[in-house]
């Protein structure tokens, strides 16, 4: 018992000592500490980016090129991973996990993803979002990674408006701009009757 008492000590002074050099070899990391005005402003960014699709599309543009240039604007693809679940996606493919998979939700014809349709296509002529849940503001902040949860209000082009439930967890990028890494939306449940 005594000889086991004695390693578990020494195994602690090891441990510590390599924490010790770890921490004096390692620079620490900077952690830029994300603002719920900035928040709010990524969540408003992407309702104006889902817009943009929806009007080069209507306008007969490029609509492909706007939602690749929104995608790569609005989600971390580029520097990390994103898990998106959006709201109309079906299984087998309800999950993405590539660009390649967000381009195919949002605008269709996709032979990969055949139960797209192109969601932004509808199109879409207003887009706002709320993060207000049980009466309070529903953002956390935890450093470089932000979370939203709440409604999306999607108005189409005769005046009808849906909403969907979203969460929105952001990472500010090494160029200091918010993006998705996880975005899941989904339509509201109906209470049963």
């Amino acid at each position: 018992m005594k000889e086991f008492k004695m390693l578990h000590v020494f195994a602690i002074l090891v441990l510590a000592a390599l924490l010790s050099s770890c921490a004096r070899t390692q620079p620490a990391k900077a952690v830029s500490t994300i603002t719920e005005a900035e928040v709010n402003a990524a969540q408003q960014a992407w309702c104006d980016g889902l817009i943009k699709i929806g009007k080069v599309y209507k306008e007969h543009g490029d609509y492909k090129a706007a939602a690749s240039q929104v995608i790569d604007d609005e989600y971390d693809f580029k520097e990390g991973r994103v898990f998106f679940r959006p709201t109309l996606a079906v299984t087998p493919q309800a999950f993405r996990t590539t660009k390649e998979g967000a381009l195919a939700y949002f605008v269709g014809g996709d032979p990969k993803f055949p139960g797209d349709k192109g969601f932004a296509l509808a199109p879409w002529i207003k887009c706002r979002y709320d993060n207000a849940i049980e009466g309070s503001n529903a953002i956390q902040v935890h450093g470089d990674v932000a979370l939203a949860m709440g409604n999306v209000y999607l108005t189409g082009e005769h005046g009808k408006e849906i909403f969907v439930d979203k969460l929105f967890a952001f990472r500010k990028g090494s160029d200091g701009k918010l993006r998705l890494i996880v975005h899941k939306s989904a339509l509201p449940n109906e209470p049963k009757k």
